[in-house]
């Protein structure tokens, strides 16, 4: 599972905002089936899918799987602590090379893109996520984002607050969402899922999954010792 000119060409490619640049169809069916089945996998453990709990007690609808560094709010570590003490599974170099892939095809250049994280969001129909900022990560490399499955409305907004001004995009199976630079911190999030839109022949059983590749910028240590 490699790059090397693999990927289908970007059609409609848009700037959503500077930096926030979305390539529609950008993995092929072929690709998405293997993804599909790598996140099937990873489910399974060392750290399963889960409803993530929010400092205030809040359960987030989507689940999710971590590799690499394991996300809970608002700290990267390299354990689960918050689900059952496992150290999270590697993030394999085939992924990091389709980050590198994405990030050269949004802007020309990979730019040195080095992601050390995925996060895996599954969405089942009644799943969102509220308007939030990926700002855990000590580097200010573009966020890798992959859609799978079921489409979505994906909100993208400004670095100021949740509200106006901000864009809704329509994110399908395949589709490519790289945001970097200026948009960097913008705040996002996806404020409906569309069921059954999926094709099935994705290998996903319903639902949505969106795969972000991260650069989170830290060490081998656990961060709260860095």
């Amino acid at each position: 599972m490699t790059g090397g000119g693999l990927f289908a060409l970007p059609r409609g490619r848009a700037e959503v905002a500077p930096g926030a640049v979305h390539l529609p169809g950008w993995l092929p069916l072929a690709r998405q089936r293997e993804l599909v089945d790598a996140c099937r996998a990873w489910a399974r453990g060392p750290v399963p899918l889960r409803h993530t709990v929010l400092p205030g007690g809040g359960v987030m609808s989507v689940r999710t799987l971590c590799l690499g560094w394991h996300w809970q709010p608002y700290r990267y570590s390299r354990t689960a602590d918050d689900v059952n003490g496992a150290r999270v599974a590697p993030l394999p170099s085939w992924l990091v090379e389709w980050g590198r892939a994405a990030v050269a095809d949004a802007y020309g250049d990979d730019g040195g893109y080095a992601p050390d994280a995925a996060l895996v969001n599954f969405y089942d129909a009644e799943a969102r996520m509220g308007m939030h900022r990926d700002e855990e990560e000590r580097c200010g490399a573009p966020v890798v984002s992959l859609s799978l499955g079921d489409s979505c409305v994906f909100r993208f907004g400004n670095t100021e607050h949740r509200g106006r001004p901000y864009t809704d995009v329509e994110l399908a199976s395949g589709d490519l969402f790289v945001f970097g630079g200026a948009s960097r911190f913008a705040y996002h999030g996806v404020t409906k899922v569309y069921p059954g839109t999926g094709d099935p022949a994705t290998g996903m059983r319903g639902g949505r999954l969106n795969v972000t590749l991260r650069e989170t910028g830290l060490t081998g240590r656990l961060p709260e010792a860095a």
